[in-house]
């Protein structure tokens, strides 16, 4: 018997679109799955890319932190000239930053290469300072440094020696490269002056599109943006003034005494000033000792009295007050942030490192409200 006209269709296996239809979730998933690779991948080339000039990209996102009230202050009054508005805010950072970094700059170039050529020449023996002072320790401290491995002194003295030249080469190497203005520096001079005209120029716009593209809260966006904003500013604000005053005393008083290259070694004490507690002292407590083993004793004691009375207090009134009190972190948490930070960013992390921690404690702090607000009935 023949089929129906019906039953070879009924029998017939349907097609293979008809059995699975396409499933429009799973491509969506796949499309952003697609898209996040990319948007990853062209953001960590961009990154990569940039690489070369972090300092000047970084520092040119401080400064424009930083002068974002003066800025704001010329746009209410200039709402038609923005570009007029982030010319005059540039200016002023001109004169008020960049030009004495630049004139002390081009001073510690001279003094870091007088020190350098005195090093060189055996004037400046730092070596045989180290001698005269460990020789006059007593004998207790003598021994002490035999159980610990540091009763060599001829070898503590080479490495010391070899140390210090070496640094005061780095130093006065680099002091006179800014000096020279050479074609790195003005590269990286002008791509922050650059970055900083138009970040505050159209900074505002910029960070609206920054913030719709977090995929956060609101609210958890405006705490992180602020908290960032507040500890760069006082950090920064900070750790100059505190490392320009301590300098500047310290500075002083080696000029005073007769130290050579007073203008030297303040630059490098307020350098060190950057690593709270420990900082300048690491420059005016040997210069103190070589004053009393060598007899100077007047001298040494009064170099200690005021590296304690006066440069320490500074330390100890200014900074919690210009970066604990606005950071609201503890001071330990300052002090291991900002070694930290430098050890692994260089100069640029006395800020990167702070801003690192308070951005941990911050999203730690978001986390524990969010999960906390999750758990009430």
């Amino acid at each position: 018997d023949r089929d129906r006209p019906g039953d070879t269709m009924r029998h017939r296996p349907a097609p293979a679109a008809a059995m699975s239809p396409p499933d429009p979730n799973r491509d969506s998933v796949l499309e952003n799955k697609v898209f996040l690779i990319v948007l990853v991948a062209v953001s960590l080339g961009f990154a990569w890319i940039l690489t070369p000039f972090f300092g000047s990209v970084f520092w040119g996102v401080v400064l424009a932190i930083l002068f974002t009230p003066l800025h704001r202050k010329l746009r209410n009054r200039l709402p038609d000239r923005p570009s007029l508005a982030a010319l005059i805010t540039l200016a002023a950072i001109v004169l008020i930053v960049l030009i004495p970094l630049a004139v002390i700059a081009a001073s510690l170039a001279r003094e870091g290469a007088s020190v350098y050529a005195r090093t060189q020449s055996g004037e400046l023996d730092f070596g045989r300072y180290f001698e005269q002072i460990v020789l006059a320790l007593p004998s207790w401290i003598k021994d002490l440094m035999n159980q610990f491995g540091f009763g060599n002194i001829a070898a503590l003295k080479q490495k010391l020696t070899a140390a210090i030249t070496q640094g005061t080469s780095l130093i006065a190497t680099q002091a006179l490269n800014i000096g020279q203005i050479t074609f790195e520096f003005i590269v990286s001079f002008s791509i922050t002056i650059y970055l900083v005209f138009f970040l505050l120029r159209d900074g505002a716009a910029l960070a609206l599109r920054i913030n719709a593209a977090i995929p956060l809260d609101e609210q958890d966006k405006r705490d992180l943006l602020r908290k960032f904003t507040t500890v760069i500013r006082a950090t920064v604000k900070g750790n100059v003034v505190v490392a320009a005053t301590q300098g500047a005393l310290g500075g002083l008083a080696f000029w005073f005494l007769g130290v050579t290259g007073a203008l030297f070694w303040a630059v490098l004490m307020a350098f060190l000033s950057l690593l709270p507690v420990i900082g300048a002292g690491l420059i005016w407590l040997p210069v103190a000792l070589y004053f009393l083993v060598t007899g100077a004793v007047g001298p040494g004691l009064a170099l200690i009295a005021y590296g304690v009375l006066v440069i320490g207090l500074v330390d100890n009134v200014l900074r919690p007050i210009l970066v604990g009190k606005d950071t609201k972190m503890p001071d330990y948490v300052v002090l291991i942030s900002t070694l930290g930070g430098m050890a692994a960013f260089g100069l640029n992390g006395f800020v990167i490192g702070p801003v690192i921690a308070a951005m941990f404690m911050a999203v730690w702090d978001i986390y524990i409200l969010g999960r906390g607000r999750e758990s009430e009935p």
